[in-house]
C-alpha cells in the first residue's frame, strides 16, 4: 500500500464519526414531520440535508482544511469553490425523494477525488444501518451499526458479470425510456431496484452486475458510489467506455458538475 493510499485510508476511518454524526442528524428529522422546498432547478430539499452538509462541513474544514469541498446545497446557493487536483464531493442526503417517501433508500455521501478519480468514499444509508466504505487501491467494506455505532465490519468486492442473464439495478425513481431500452437489450435480466447511490454500494457488495444510468446526474451523486464500488473491483465508465472522470468540465456554476451517461460494471467487462 501507498503512502498515499494509507494516508486515504486513514482519512477515510477519521471520517467515519461525520457522516455518522450527519446520519443521526438526517434521522432526527426523517423520525418527525418536515418541511419540503424546491430547489431553482426543480429538485427538493429539506431541513435534513441543510443540517447533514453544516455538520460535514465544519468537520472537513478541521480534518482537512487545505482541499476544497464542492457540496450539493452550497452549490445551489451559489457557493462554489475553485478546486485544484483534489477535493470533495459531498452530498448529504443523495436520495432526497426516497427520503421524503420514507423508503430508507437514502445515502449521506462524502467523496474524496484526487487527478479526476475518486480515490476514497463514504456511503451512509443510516435507515438501513449499513455503512459502506471505499479506499482505491486498500478495498472496500461494509459496517453494520448497532444504535448509530459500528457493531462489524465485511470486506466487499464486486463480481464479475455471468454469461447469462445480468442483475441490472434500475433507479426507483428516475427511471427512463432510454432505461427500458438498455434493459430490453439483455433479454432474461433480473432487475434489482434501488434508490440514491446504494446502487453501487451492491454492485460493490456483489448483488449487482450492471448500472445503467442514462439520464441526468451530478457529480456529488456518484463519486462517492463510484469510488466505493472502483475500490471493490468495479469500474464506472461513460457510454464510450472511458471511465467517469470527476472536477468541472465547463459550463455556468452548478452544472459544471453535470455527469454524461454511464454505466457501472461490477469486476470484469460485465
Amino acid at each position: 500500500m501507498t503512502d498515499v493510499t494509507s494516508a486515504d485510508a486513514a482519512l477515510a476511518e477519521a471520517l467515519v464519526p461525520t457522516v455518522l454524526a450527519a446520519g443521526a442528524a438526517v434521522m432526527d428529522i426523517y423520525r418527525r414531520d418536515f418541511a419540503v422546498e424546491t430547489k431553482g432547478d426543480a429538485s427538493p430539499v429539506t431541513e435534513a440535508d441543510k443540517r447533514a452538509e453544516a455538520i460535514i462541513l465544519a468537520d472537513l474544514a478541521r480534518l482537512a482544511p487545505d482541499i476544497p469541498v464542492v457540496a450539493e446545497e452550497s452549490c445551489a446557493a451559489g457557493v462554489i469553490p475553485d478546486v485544484a487536483d483534489a477535493f470533495f464531493l459531498v452530498d448529504p442526503v443523495d436520495g432526497t425523494r426516497e427520503f421524503i417517501k420514507r423508503n430508507g433508500d437514502f445515502t449521506v455521501n462524502v467523496a474524496l477525488v484526487r487527478g479526476g478519480i475518486p480515490v476514497l468514499g463514504l456511503v451512509l444509508a443510516p435507515a438501513r444501518a449499513r455503512l459502506f466504505v471505499g479506499v482505491v487501491g486498500a478495498g472496500a467494506a461494509m459496517l453494520t451499526l448497532e444504535d448509530g455505532r459500528v457493531a462489524g465490519r465485511t470486506a466487499i468486492e464486486a463480481v464479475p458479470a455471468g454469461d447469462g442473464s445480468p442483475r441490472i439495478i434500475a433507479s426507483r425513481s428516475h427511471r427512463t425510456p432510454e432505461t427500458d431500452a438498455f434493459i430490453a437489450g439483455h433479454p432474461g435480466a433480473s432487475i434489482v431496484s434501488a434508490g440514491s447511490s446504494l446502487k453501487f454500494c451492491l454492485m460493490a457488495a456483489g448483488e449487482a452486475d450492471l448500472y445503467p444510468r442514462l439520464g441526468p446526474t451530478m457529480q456529488w451523486d456518484t463519486a462517492a458510489g463510484d469510488a466505493v464500488l472502483r475500490a471493490a473491483g468495479g469500474m464506472v465508465t461513460d457510454m464510450d467506455g472511458r471511465p467517469l472522470a470527476y472536477g468541472p468540465k465547463g459550463g455556468a456554476g452548478a452544472a459544471a458538475y453535470a455527469n454524461p451517461w454511464f454505466l457501472a460494471r461490477g469486476a470484469g467487462k460485465g
